[in-house]
């Protein structure tokens, strides 16, 4: 049996979409104590498998994994819930002398676990609506300047693609009359008491990285992606608006069925709004100055990062 950790540790795999941050997750599961606790905001809905590139049942029966298929796909799921989520997930996992590896590439949710998050108002339909209404005249863009005029330092960190953000941020600023920066000052991190240790994951070359971007999306298809999002969209209860239908490939081929765009269409914007979110999580990414970087196209990325946390005090966890 593995030795454990002395004190409450807790391995970040974080990298832009796909890095193969999963299977190198699992790889890591069967050779330590560890359990995967998801973080990415997609693989929280049930019935979104193919697109998510989720794992399956039999792979997630052999090793533990946390906070997938935990919403439906008409509902929400906010940075708030998703930081008391993972907590509980955690704090389960440590109970038990295990240890959590937490693995996706929402950097978000990796910014408030490290850096804290700030008791913010809860969404207001209303207030969102009008957000949407005023996007809709002026376009994102524009909503994006409005933002920039009332809180600027959160204007520079949200791209201007990035609508789900915005809207929050002006949320938070009409409910309040204070700017989200301002609020989220002097916030309280997760793992302000726990052995942190972090990986970043990505090909060396960008190039190869849009390769398997291409080649991953086109296997979905071949997988079954478009009747996924067929039974999605013929549900009835399930709008473009709705934060699951926004997932990239999702709102692609969403688009698609309703007759908006080809097939072919489609999945060219997919994979260039895929592209597009892995150069986001890039930028994310470069701001983690504590992550360790790992070349993912390395066959002995697994063997460095069990090296990294024996000579970081995470304790002798594998007798490999």
């Amino acid at each position: 049996m593995p030795g454990a950790p002395n004190r409450r540790s807790a391995v970040l795999l974080m990298g832009p979409t796909g890095s193969g941050k999963s299977d190198l997750a699992l790889r890591l599961a069967e050779q330590l104590p560890l359990e995967i606790v998801s973080v990415d905001s997609a693989l929280v809905y049930r019935g979104m498998d193919i697109g998510t590139a989720k794992p399956t049942l039999a792979v997630r029966a052999r090793v533990p994994h946390h906070l997938i298929d935990i919403r439906d796909a008409a509902m929400s799921y906010s940075v708030g819930e998703f930081t008391q989520d993972a907590l509980c997930a955690m704090q389960d996992i440590w109970s038990r002398g295990r240890q959590p590896l937490l693995v996706g590439g929402t950097m978000m949710y990796f910014h408030v676990l490290t850096a804290g998050i700030a008791p913010l108002p809860e969404a207001d339909a209303a207030v969102r609506a009008a957000i949407d209404a005023n996007a809709a005249l002026r376009g994102w863009a524009a909503v994006h300047q409005e933002l920039a005029e009332v809180d600027p330092q959160a204007a520079a960190r949200i791209h201007v693609n990035d609508p789900q953000r915005i809207q929050r941020a002006l949320e938070v600023h009409r409910l309040t009359g204070q700017t989200i920066t301002k609020l989220q000052q002097g916030r309280a991190s997760v793992f302000a008491d726990v052995n942190l240790k972090e990986f970043a994951l990505a090909p060396l070359e960008r190039g190869e990285l849009h390769t398997k971007i291409e080649e991953r999306f086109k296997a979905m298809l071949d997988a079954g992606f478009v009747e996924e999002v067929r039974s999605l969209y013929e549900r009835g209860d399930l709008r473009p608006e709705h934060p699951s239908m926004r997932a990239v490939g999702y709102r692609q081929l969403w688009r698609y069925l309703e007759g908006l765009t080809t097939l072919n269409e489609a999945t060219e914007q997919a994979i260039a709004a895929t592209r597009q979110l892995a150069k986001r999580q890039f930028t994310w990414l470069r701001r983690r100055s504590q992550a360790q970087w790992l070349d993912s196209m390395r066959p002995d990325v697994a063997r460095t990062i069990i090296d990294a946390l024996s000579e970081g005090g995470f304790a002798n966890w594998s007798n490999l």
